[in-house]
């Protein structure tokens, strides 16, 4: 079994981390942190023109027709770079959602518009801080119109439309999916803070707001569940990247800040910290490799690979930033250092598709399936 990316996937590689260090530098990154723009306008039509948003649709919907592991390429890239645009709620989430269970019409209608950057798409699970359960969403769905409140969204500021979850009204935890188009009539769109400004979130109330079924109706819920095993890999290797770029930032300057004139990365204190984070890196990419391979051939695996991908990843990314801080010393804690970024980026994605814990719940549910099937 070769775990290894192709000559293709790798110049895919070189041209992306080209493109974002031009396009999506620190300097740019921290230009969104301080302003009111909910992403890089820019950055995301540069995405566009290059096809990255269309990746993985097929060139019969407009799109680029390559796979997962090209995606999983630019995923580790874009958290490389702490990418500032809605590619992750629009690529991973609702064209995914759409791919999985979109009818004719309603994929000829959006994944066009998609690959090519022109619509951003979002998934509308969760209300409130209470992990999102069939039996505790209260949006309702009578006929066609949804009614409820959905936070936080990520990227429900900017979207075009949203996947969302609901229960049919009176019914008991049969919950559908539904294509909303944000645009409306009966829907508020307020944007929320997050510990990550650069990553735009937002609360959305809809009120008898029109709405298209997704998929089978109360099958809502199973594919969700396989919605967020796919998303999950490709969030990894976001977190993959990210974990990277810190432990890179951290042996830099290591390296180079001298201390009773040697170089703070000689003393062990340092050393180990750092190999820390490379142990737990390393772990985090081949659980990450892994789950590329069983999202790209849609395994049987996938619900395991991509679970114990999604731990180790989020895991990786939190270590190597707070210990990217620690090892800039006082100054790793100032707004003027971009140590805070990764740190902000790294606890966002954690909660992105779900805790840490709930993740590691769903690792050990589907290892005991395993076990006793």
């Amino acid at each position: 079994m070769n775990f290894a990316f192709s000559d293709e996937q790798q110049a895919l590689r070189d041209q992306a981390r080209k493109f974002l260090s031009d396009r999506a530098a620190p300097a740019r990154v921290r230009r969104i942190l301080e302003s009111d723009e909910p992403f890089d306008r820019e950055l995301w039509r540069g995405m566009g023109e290059l096809a990255w948003t269309g990746t993985a649709i097929p060139e019969s919907y407009g799109g680029a027709g390559f796979g997962y592991l090209e995606l999983c390429v630019l995923a580790e890239e874009l958290g490389r770079s702490l990418a500032p645009t809605p590619f992750s709620s629009s690529v991973y989430l609702a064209t995914e959602a759409l791919l999985l269970a979109g009818s004719a019409e309603q994929k000829q209608r959006w994944l066009p518009r998609l690959a090519l950057g022109e619509a951003i798409g979002c998934l509308a699970l969760a209300e409130g801080p209470r992990a999102p359960h069939p039996g505790n969403l209260e949006t309702v769905a009578r006929g066609h119109r949804l009614s409820g409140a959905k936070l936080p969204v990520a990227d429900g500021d900017v979207a075009d439309f949203a996947i969302v979850a609901a229960r049919p009204e009176g019914g008991a935890a049969a919950v559908s999916l539904y294509v909303v188009p944000l645009d409306g009539a009966g829907i508020t769109r307020t944007r929320v803070e997050t510990v990550d400004p650069t990553r735009s979130h937002a609360r959305l109330v809809f009120d008898a707001a029109a709405a298209e079924p997704l998929g089978e109706p109360g099958g809502g819920w199973a594919l969700v569940e396989r919605l967020l095993d796919r998303a999950a890999v490709l969030f990894a290797f976001e977190q993959v990247g990210g974990a990277q770029a810190a432990l890179d930032m951290a042996r830099d300057y290591a390296l180079g800040r001298f201390a009773f004139g040697r170089p703070i990365g000689s003393f062990q204190a340092i050393k180990h910290k750092l190999a820390d984070v490379y142990v737990a890196l390393e772990l985090a990419r081949s659980n990450a490799y892994y789950g590329a391979w069983a999202l790209s051939t849609d395994a049987p695996a996938l619900p395991v690979a991509a679970a114990a991908a999604r731990v180790a990843a989020s895991e990786a990314f939190y270590l190597a930033a707070k210990e990217n801080i620690q090892t800039h010393g006082g100054m790793g804690f100032t707004w003027e250092f971009d140590c805070h970024m990764y740190y902000r980026r790294a606890k966002l994605l954690a909660l992105a598709i779900g805790s840490t814990p709930r993740w590691k719940d769903r690792l050990i549910a589907r290892l005991e399936a395993r076990a006793g099937a």
